[in-house]
């Protein structure tokens, strides 16, 4: 399961680059998670917005991607964060679900949480549905 995991993170390199993991991947549910780090704050040492949406957006796409048809892909058309509480140490996890599949788009959302369990930030994210050919 770990080489799939792995495979999966690959296709998404920027996700790499920043540091996030995935410890689990469906079309039901994916579960990534961010590590804080020096390189990814803004002032005070506090993980920057962009940094938690990537988080989001990275899980949501996927659980958005391993549920399409055959030779579908997807891309994000709209995304909306709310963020709850500043984070300055530990990891995010984020855990992201399908709302909705339709023939067209499929809405996600993600809930960011701290080690805690303190909901962090949601992210409300829309994916196109890009069928082949």
């Amino acid at each position: 399961m770990r080489a799939d995991l792995d495979q999966l993170l690959a296709m998404m390199p920027f996700a790499g680059h920043i540091g996030i993991s995935l410890e689990e991947a469906s079309a039901d549910r994916v579960v990534a998670v961010l590590p804080w780090s020096p390189r990814l704050c803004t002032a005070n040492g506090v993980l920057h917005g962009g940094a938690l949406m990537s988080l989001a957006d990275s899980a949501g796409a996927l659980v958005a991607f391993l549920g399409l048809p055959g030779g579908a892909t997807t891309a994000t058309i709209t995304s909306t964060s709310q963020l709850f509480r500043p984070v300055a140490a530990g990891a995010i996890r984020a855990v992201a679900v399908p709302l909705h599949r339709g023939r067209t788009t499929i809405t996600v959302q993600t809930d960011l949480s701290d080690e805690e369990s303190r909901l962090v930030a949601q992210t409300t994210q829309i994916q196109v549905v890009r069928l082949p050919g």
